[in-house]
């Protein structure tokens, strides 16, 4: 049974950072590469970052460039999400993802694009 198990989310305050996690299991994690995404309450999910299963290649949405940062450590098999100067607009669920593409990656995923999905984690910014 494969599971991506997001952690990590929470409450700050505009101008804090928060580190997100996510676990997997049941996969081959090295072959994999991986997503996250968020959607804040009424609005459409948004693809923010994703990175290759090899050669650690990265992709961001414009929202987030600069102030997130995706990376993986094969070992432990798990993704990370490190977010830097978090604002009231970054309020949403955040959910990681994985897709069977054992090479590089070429663009931002979309959530249609990947195999797995995590439960989210809530992070909440204030002002």
């Amino acid at each position: 049974e494969v599971q991506l198990q997001a952690s990590g989310g929470g409450s700050v305050l505009a101008g804090g950072s928060l580190r997100l996690s996510c676990a997997a299991s049941g996969i081959t994690f090295e072959d994999y590469a991986l997503g996250w995404f968020r959607q804040a309450p009424g609005k459409e999910r948004e693809a923010i970052s994703a990175i290759s299963a090899v050669g650690g290649i990265t992709h961001y949405a414009d929202s987030v460039k600069g102030r997130f940062t995706i990376s993986r450590d094969n070992v432990n098999n798990r993704v990370y999400l490190q977010m830097n100067n978090l604002q009231p607009a970054d309020t949403a669920v955040y959910y990681c993802t994985a897709v069977w593409i054992p090479g590089g990656l070429r663009r931002l995923l979309q959530w249609r694009d990947y195999d797995f999905y995590g439960r989210g984690t809530q992070v909440t910014v204030s002002s």
